[in-house]
């Protein structure tokens, strides 16, 4: 397996374990938004672990249906977020955004088997970022009109132009995330306009791990397995942000 396509948590598991940098916001806003970006991360994990399958050119049916993919990040969701797990003080809108969440998961991964089963062909694109971009456009669809998730990074490293940031987001990743006393890790959140609404916003950074640098890391500039040149980062450099919007 490239190990460059492991890339798909990050360092960022330690951003929910730190506290939030708060402009104007709740305690349920800040929850529907860990929930959310712990699932994203989750189920791009399981996608990485199975690059290996996936790329493996002499196989066709890989049994990676959508089922196994819901089933496995679920499993891991719950051993990594205990204190997200949903329960019956879940209210009906957030079970909604959850179970469009886990619907969006398997129907993408569904979708892609014609992708997946190839035989013949090695790699084949289907890597964490991608399948992450299409979860969140799929989930939009669905309930776009309460929520919208987008992984983003600063501007230089944006590989696909769907992924640049807003000017909320590039605003707080150049001057929260950027900044050399900003805490690792923390999120931070604000109640903010968005296309003539007002909406709860979280942006949640996320770092480089050994595992990306494969495809991210040095030399700059050398093209890795997915035709992009690398960016010459280093391990614990801020490589993206999981960007969360609830709309009033």
């Amino acid at each position: 397996m490239h190990l460059g396509l492991r890339c798909a948590v990050l360092l960022a598991m330690a951003a929910l374990c730190v506290p939030v940098a708060y402009g104007v916001s709740n305690e349920a806003d800040v929850a529907t938004g860990e929930r959310l970006a712990a699932l994203v991360r989750a189920s791009r994990s399981v996608i990485s672990s199975h690059q290996g399958l996936i790329n493996d050119e002499s196989i066709g049916d890989k049994n990676l249906t959508g089922a196994r993919v819901v089933e496995e990040s679920l499993a891991l969701y719950s051993k990594n977020n205990e204190h997200l797990l949903p329960d019956e003080r879940f209210t009906p809108a957030e079970k909604q955004l959850f179970d469009a969440q886990i619907a969006a998961i398997r129907e993408i991964v569904d979708e892609n088997q014609v992708v997946i089963n190839a035989k013949g062909v090695g790699f084949k694109g289907f890597i964490p970022a991608t399948f992450a971009r299409l979860v969140n456009e799929r989930l939009e669809k669905k309930v776009g009109e309460r929520a919208k998730i987008k992984v983003t990074a600063p501007e230089d490293l944006v590989r696909n132009r769907k992924a640049l940031p807003d000017d909320w987001e590039r605003d707080v990743i150049e001057s929260k995330f950027q900044s050399a006393d900003w805490p690792k890790g923390k999120p931070f959140v604000e109640e903010s306009e968005m296309d003539g609404r007002q909406a709860f916003r979280m942006l949640i950074p996320e770092y480089y791990s050994p595992s990306c640098l494969t495809c991210h890391g040095q030399p700059k500039g050398e093209i890795d397995v997915s035709g992009y040149p690398k960016e010459g980062a280093a391990e614990g450099d801020l490589g993206g942000a999981i960007s969360i919007m609830l709309f009033r």
